[in-house]
């Protein structure tokens, strides 16, 4: 009987000790203009929170004699500071920021606000308006948006959906739950939203079809001759589906005009300078070389817990055995209040300092970038890199770097934008794929158009300069870089 209740006392434990953890981590995706706005809320949910000039990070000891606490409360209390302490002791105790790779930081506090292609995760979000969402599904459908790539495709497995969507947000739903949300998703523009892989994406556009005659050719296509239809083996799909010379050429033609990238062809509809975006980071170079780096804090004020609730639940616990029940019922409210209120501003003071660290290990790998500018330095790089500089969880890095941007001299970037993966040569050295990428587009660039070179070409003139890559990832790399085989590049003069 003694051990079954040690092991509900520590689930109880674990369960309370996350509700911090969860505030922290929300916190932390959200980008600059997304955290003003639930400071904004946060000011006239709470009154014990205040904006001011007195110190930012202001402490108030709002506990009670330990004998009136039951064990519930002494154990969150004590294990929400205990997971404070540890935290902050991963990035330093010190409150002002270090030194970016060696250089300075300065840290302005005005908002910088620059033009930018308004993103697509935004005009979803809007759509979500025309939709009929519970308050769970309004949370799922957020997340799976947040996890759609740039491209517009969700690549990421609903199972790990449901487990982040458990551990970060406290919703709890299984699989089909998830699904029967990202159908909605999925019925959002452009056509093709929300496919968890180029198939799906191409079925969904093929749905929305006012031809069913058509569209049903087309389904077929996909669906039963897929890797023919990548590789444009038309003949073998007119053979097998016994289709006209005239059909067949409709069909294609209908097929080449689905989107593959629906979430960029969105951006592109959009354009650019149409919405103002605020980036998180500021990254300057002076004449020396110097690097800086500034947080941008926008319009986001300085938080406090107000004096006057603190005062009170100082004078409260003063007199504490002499309160009536009406004064300890106010007891109980103040220090729940200036909880919660010191709880926040640790929450965003973690923030703070969190993306700052995170930062700071993105300018020290991708240095040279920064300073010159050109893309093809951009070294190799991945969120377990940054994770091992910092100290802090892979998922951390993950949720620093989701829908945020960094304003440079070279133009404003997606922290995404920094991430690529790598390439081992024969001697073991490891390239940038992005560098590979640069390198062919190039020689694409360059080749005469009357007799463009093949991906068996292409593959051998990289290996002369160094990048011995296979055919077949020659073709993945083109794919990627939106690059036509070398049929569709052919022009005649």
């Amino acid at each position: 009987m003694a051990q079954k209740l040690i092991q509900t006392q520590e689930q109880k434990q674990i369960q309370k000790l996350s509700q911090q953890q969860m505030l922290q981590v929300r916190l932390l995706e959200m980008p600059i203009t997304e955290l003003e706005q639930n400071i904004s809320m946060e000011l006239d949910d709470n009154p014990a929170l205040e904006t001011g000039n007195d110190d930012f990070d202001m402490e108030v000891d709002c506990s009670q004699d330990r004998e009136d606490e039951d064990f519930d409360t002494q154990t969150e209390r004590e294990q929400r500071e205990e997971a404070l302490d540890s935290a902050l002791s991963n990035i330093g105790q010190d409150d002002e920021m270090e030194p970016v790779a060696g250089n300075g930081y300065v840290d302005d506090g005005g908002e910088r606000v620059y033009a930018a292609g308004e993103s697509f995760y935004d005009k979803l979000k809007e759509q979500m308006m025309d939709v009929e969402l519970s308050d769970e599904e309004v949370q799922i459908m957020e997340y799976l948006i947040g996890s759609l790539d740039s491209d517009g495709l969700l690549r990421k497995q609903l199972i790990d959906i449901s487990d982040e969507l458990a551990v970060y947000h406290n919703v709890y739903c299984d699989v089909d739950k998830i699904e029967t949300v990202l159908k909605k998703l999925q019925s959002f523009d452009p056509p093709g939203i929300g496919g968890r892989n180029l198939q799906e994406c191409l079925l969904l556009q093929i749905d929305r079809k006012e031809d069913k005659q058509m569209a049903q050719l087309m389904k077929t296509v996909v669906t039963l001759y897929f890797d023919d239809f990548k590789r444009k083996h038309w003949d073998k799909i007119q053979t097998a589906m016994q289709l006209s010379d005239t059909t067949a050429s409709n069909v294609m033609k209908e097929l080449t005009r689905l989107n593959p990238k629906p979430g960029a062809a969105m951006g592109e509809t959009l354009g650019k300078g149409t919405q103002q975006i605020t980036p998180d980071f500021i990254v300057d170079v002076n004449d020396d070389g110097f690097i800086t780096l500034n947080l941008n804090n926008g319009n986001m004020p300085e938080l406090k817990v107000a004096p006057s609730f603190a005062e009170m639940l100082d004078n409260y616990k003063t007199n504490r055995d002499s309160l009536s029940r009406r004064e300890k019922e106010t007891l109980i409210y103040l220090r729940d209040k200036v909880g919660k209120a010191q709880g926040f501003i640790d929450a965003v003071r973690m923030r703070r300092r969190t993306l700052t660290i995170t930062m700071r290990a993105i300018i020290q790998m991708q240095e040279r970038f920064f300073r010159e500018g050109d893309e093809s330095d951009l070294r190799p790089m991945s969120l377990k890199d940054i994770a091992a500089m910092t100290g802090l969880d892979i998922s951390t890095i993950s949720r620093v770097c989701n829908i945020k941007h960094v304003q440079t001299q070279w133009g404003l970037f997606p922290l995404r934008f920094f991430f690529n993966d790598s390439y081992t040569t024969d001697s073991g050295s490891l390239l940038s794929t992005r560098k590979i990428k640069i390198a062919l587009r190039d020689i694409i660039a360059k080749e005469d158009k009357s007799h463009p070179l093949s991906d068996e070409t292409l593959a051998g003139i990289m290996a002369e300069k160094g990048y011995n890559i296979a055919r077949r990832t020659v073709a993945k790399y083109r794919e990627q870089l939106n690059i036509p085989v070398a049929r569709m590049r052919k022009k005649t003069h």
